[in-house]
């Protein structure tokens, strides 16, 4: 594996590390300190103004022919990948919300075969399948015992997989024509566009008086961390692997999340999450991490 590819790996790794554990962070303020639309607002302005002050360093222009597929990157990758996590995350578990999202590499597998004719290796099929085993298990066994799962959750989190999924495949293209840093300000500007109607009237509502410095940092990690940071390394790994690659190490996010749980449960107190431990819970995390490994994998070459 060469360094680039190498670098990919880690940006990926560092990428899915930060958002499964922001499905326990960002939702212990929602909604009893903001609402998921205004935390939307705030996340995509904040990650957008870092995004454009990096911009201005690159003088690049985008042909006008592909505003339109920035455009629909916008929408599936920012706007509605957004609205429709955070609000599914406001009515489910965490926990659920990191399982439905492993259905992302296998959605990226599909669009990838259709839209960009990528080919779909064995060690792919087999990755995907392993890593959905140990998913099932996770589902088998996952539901939050606080009783915070919900079925429009649910599919809210789902249709945000489809998305983000189709967003991944989308955007590869300008990866090889743009540089890295134009596509994604461009992506967030539009991406702005479209959640406004949808965040505006939420964040004007938000009580910011009532804000603790817990809320303040939780809300930085989300904006840095979440957006900012997740973003950059995730379009820099589809410079150097293959959509399908990308997609498949959301595979990570539930043995993170259930990382969290843990740490949550043994390490700061909170009782309700010991009884979600298992032996079950651990198999399927390290089916998780081979599934990843077999479909990250390359061929040999002949």
């Amino acid at each position: 594996m060469n360094s680039k590819i190498l670098k990919a790996h880690l940006a990926l790794l560092g990428a899915n590390l930060i958002y499964g554990a922001n499905h326990i962070i960002a939702k212990g303020i929602m909604p009893h300190k903001i609402g998921a639309s205004a935390f939307v607002f705030l996340r995509i302005v904040g990650a957008g103004i870092l995004f454009w002050l990096l911009k201005a360093f690159i003088k690049e222009s985008v042909a006008k022919k592909d505003m339109m597929r920035l455009l629909i990157c916008g929408l599936l990758g920012v706007a509605a990948n957004q609205l429709l996590f955070f609000h599914g995350l406001n009515l489910t578990s965490p926990i659920d919300a990191s399982i439905i999202i492993t259905a992302v590499p296998i959605l990226v597998l599909i669009f990838s075969f259709f839209i960009l004719k990528e080919k779909i290796t064995s060690n792919k099929v087999i990755g995907v399948t392993i890593g959905a085993i140990g998913a099932i298990l996770l589902i088998s066994t996952g539901n939050s015992s606080d009783g915070t799962s919900s079925l429009l959750g649910n599919l809210f989190i789902f249709i945000n997989a489809c998305s983000y999924g189709l967003y991944l495949v989308l955007v590869k293209p300008l990866m090889a024509k743009y540089n890295t840093i134009t596509v994604v300000s461009w992506v967030f500007l539009f991406g702005f566009i479209f959640m406004f109607p949808f965040g505006i009237g939420d964040a004007v509502q938000t009580d910011f008086s009532a804000f603790t410095l817990h809320t303040y940092l939780t809300v930085a990690f989300v904006i840095i961390g979440t957006t900012f940071l997740a973003y950059l390394f995730n379009i820099y790994a589809l410079n150097n692997v293959a959509p399908s690659v990308n997609g498949s190490y959301i595979y990570l996010q539930p043995a993170i999340s259930f990382i969290m749980v843990s740490i949550y449960a043994y390490w700061l107190g909170h009782e309700q999450y010991k009884q979600d431990i298992g032996w079950i819970k651990i198999v399927s995390c390290l089916l998780v991490f081979l599934g990843v490994f077999l479909i990250s994998k390359q061929p040999k070459k002949a």
